[in-house]
């Protein structure tokens, strides 16, 4: 199998002396070129003449894809009905961690007298003392010469080069290093997971708790005993690069941090963490949904933390949905997956009522710690004045916190200081040249930006459609703007504004949480990424600016996405000793999805949610499919859209609708036609979509894109 878009498995010839196995990682000839693929079966009565078929170059040093992680790719093929070698390439994107790193050259004492000792020579001495071994950049950072005095000396005999390893050891977590005092509710939990991943078997756990109810600390004690039974773990988080309050809680569990994997990650670490993946060598990985593709030698067991997070599901390259495919995963390998949330996504509790998946709830937080108090402001009688958006209640609530010596958070989930600019005399909205979209004004980066595809240019000092100067207004709030009322509001405030364009990675995210733990932050102003699970002890006041925001555009999932969105975004307040309190702006305050957070009752608005998918026959009750055409020519999308259409099949388990242009009809300079295929539960999709597609030739500047399960409706 070659990692590519085009074919399924090539075949080669192998030459004797090779000794190929399963799963190599092999070089062979394509073309005018040589390409690095995977040995995936032996093949038989091959359709290749045998004078066509070239051989295999070469074996490359490094641990053969195992058996599971071939099994794996080949059913996300099928089911996504993408190219297998697609998939694969999601499996080797790390190319040069194929090859063995260089042993480094490091030097160490001999036991030679110094025929001069200087200061730096003499720090030299000490950092190698005991004939301990290092390379020339460490002794250099740890003792603060330059490399030309560590050459001297050994010029001078004093030091010997030796060889070491080539890259640096991976620290093993330490299931027995002292764990958390659990409660009762946890120990049980914890008891259960136990017992699953020492049967050896597959079984999918949803751990289900209430915001700050410790289960982080009770999957860990999963992963304590995978640990001791010798297999590898894998957690997913849904922003890995910043979730630095994570890896702390399990360096303080296990003595260690664990190997992470995400697009943060430099190139060097990625080269080492795939390599120690395949060879075993990392026992506990934490990373985002691409590391349920790394090639573990032996994996033990899969948490996928916040599982109802949209971040799980893929649009772009192979559309997949990490959190799916972990059960995939799990089943394949015969080893149990853990489900953990707060707010379940829809599809993971009816799972859990069917009986797939066992279900195990924590009802109450940690300690001492209550749900905070919820409590919902009308807009429309608390109407904060034009050009505002901080009501009165909110504003007094947020000044009692403050002179109280405790945190506030204002959330609003909008980038940016306002989502729309137009002029002032003629109405003109400024929109992207490539999308079908508002550009977004950035204040602090004087600029406007689109947020599909980045496109980002100045503010016109002039209107382009009246050519009046100095004409264009903002319309609605950002967290920019939101941060600017902040300030006249709450002068004395120490405000800080967080955002993901705002935190730009593991660092500043650690930075942040210090500052807001050691209080140098009591004023905080943020997006959905300070949603997902930061603890601050201090933070007890939780004010959401625009609790409307996300149930607009109709969206499948649009109130199930806002009431989880907005039960973790309370459930930031009042984690430890003082009570929280939240307070929702809507102008729709009759809102079920208002009603359930305000009674805390989630088993009420998800009833209601899963009576009006069924009635519905939408998922979890049935099944959807995305056809997505786009092409730089819209006259060529929207003939190949009609032909598609003129030989879509009908019945009556299954309903094709479309062709219409896409909610974002254009992105990236590409216009968009998308079809939307609903069947009944017991219909292979696929299946339905292969007949409906064979024989058909996309034309050449067509993309079509095949999303099975959708969750972005854009």
């Amino acid at each position: 199998m070659l990692p590519m878009s085009i074919g399924e498995a090539y075949d080669y010839e192998v030459p004797d002396h090779l000794g190929v196995t399963m799963g190599q990682f092999v070089k062979v000839p394509f073309g005018p070129r040589e390409v690095t693929g995977v040995v995936w079966g032996e093949a038989v009565n091959s359709k290749v003449a045998a004078n066509r078929i070239k051989a295999v170059q070469e074996c490359l040093p490094v641990s053969p894809l195992p058996a599971e992680s071939r099994e794996f790719v080949d059913w996300v093929s099928h089911y996504t009905m993408q190219r297998p070698g697609r998939v694969l390439r999601m499996c080797m994107n790390v190319p040069e961690a194929l090859y063995p790193k260089a042993p480094r050259t490091g030097y160490r004492r001999t036991g030679a007298a110094v025929d001069k000792m200087t200061p730096a020579r003499r720090r030299v001495l000490e950092v190698l003392e005991g004939r301990v071994a290092r390379t020339t950049a460490e002794i250099s950072d740890i003792a603060g010469v330059s490399s030309s005095v560590i050459k001297g000396l050994a010029d001078k005999g004093v030091l010997e080069p030796v060889s070491l390893p080539a890259e640096e050891t991976i620290p093993v977590p330490d299931a027995e290093h002292p764990g958390f005092d659990l409660s009762d509710a946890q120990q049980n939990a914890a008891d259960i997971f136990r017992a699953r991943v020492q049967a050896d078997d597959f079984s999918a756990l949803l751990l289900e708790g209430v915001t700050g109810s410790g289960k982080t600390e009770v999957y860990f004690e999963a992963i304590a005993e995978c640990l001791r039974q010798g297999r590898q773990a894998l957690v997913l988080l849904p922003e890995i690069a910043l979730s630095s309050q994570w890896l702390s809680r399990f360096e303080a569990r296990f003595g260690v941090k664990p190997v992470e994997w995400h697009s943060d990650l430099g190139q060097g670490n990625r080269r080492r963490n795939w390599r120690a993946v395949i060879e075993g060598e990392a026992k506990v990985v934490v990373g985002a949904r691409s590391a349920l593709f790394l090639p573990f030698a032996s994996l033990g067991l899969v948490v996928v933390d916040e599982e109802h997070e949209a971040s799980f599901k893929q649009d772009e390259g192979v559309p997949y949905n990490a959190r799916d495919m972990a059960v995939v995963r799990a089943r394949i390998g015969k080893f149990p997956v853990i489900l953990a949330s707060a707010t379940p996504s829809l599809e993971t509790l009816t799972n859990a009522e069917m009986g797939r998946y066992q279900h195990i709830r924590l009802a109450s937080r940690f300690g001492v710690a209550v749900l905070p108090a919820v409590e919902l402001v009308d807009l429309k009688e608390h109407r904060p004045g034009a050009q505002r958006w901080i009501s009165e209640p909110l504003r007094l609530a947020v000044e009692e916190t403050l002179k109280s010596g405790q945190q506030a958070m204002l959330f609003l989930n909008r980038r940016g200081y306002a989502p729309l600019t137009l002029c002032d005399t003629c109405g003109h909205r400024l929109q992207c040249p490539h999308c079908s979209a508002w550009l977004v004004e950035h204040r602090m980066l004087r600029k406007l930006q689109c947020h599909h595809c980045g496109f980002s240019s100045p503010l016109p000092k002039e209107c382009p459609e009246c050519q009046d100067e100095d004409s264009f207004k903002a319309c609605g709030p950002g967290i920019e703007r939101l941060a600017e009322e902040a300030e006249l509001l709450f002068p004395d405030a120490n405000i800080a504004m967080i955002a993901s364009d705002t935190l730009s990675g593991p660092k500043a995210a650690a930075e942040f949480v210090e500052a807001m733990t050691e209080g140098q932050i009591n004023l905080l102003i943020g997006t959905q990424i300070v949603a997902k699970g930061y603890h601050f002890p201090a933070l007890t006041l939780v004010g959401v600016v625009d609790a409307d925001l996300g149930l607009a555009g109709g969206d499948l999932r649009a109130s199930e996405r806002t009431y989880q969105l907005l039960s973790q975004v309370a459930g930031r307040a009042g984690r430890a000793e003082h009570p929280g309190k939240v307070i929702l702006q809507s102008y729709i305050p009759e809102h079920p999805v208002m009603e359930a957070l305000v009674q805390q009752d989630a088993a009420a608005f998800f009833n209601s949610e899963r009576q009006s998918r069924e009635s519905a026959a939408m998922p979890p009750f049935g099944r959807l499919a995305a056809l997505v055409l786009s092409s730089p020519d819209p006259e060529s999308v929207f003939s190949f859209a009609k032909n598609l259409s003129r030989i879509a099949p009908h019945g009556d388990q299954f309903l094709i609708m479309g062709p219409a242009p896409a909610p974002l009809s254009m992105i990236r300079g590409r216009h968009r036609y998308r079809f939307l295929v609903k069947t009944a539960k017991n219909v292979q999709i696929q299946k339905l979509i292969g007949q409906w597609l064979k024989g058909i030739k996309v034309p050449s500047n067509v993309r079509m894109q095949i999303d099975i399960d959708p969750y972005n409706f854009m």
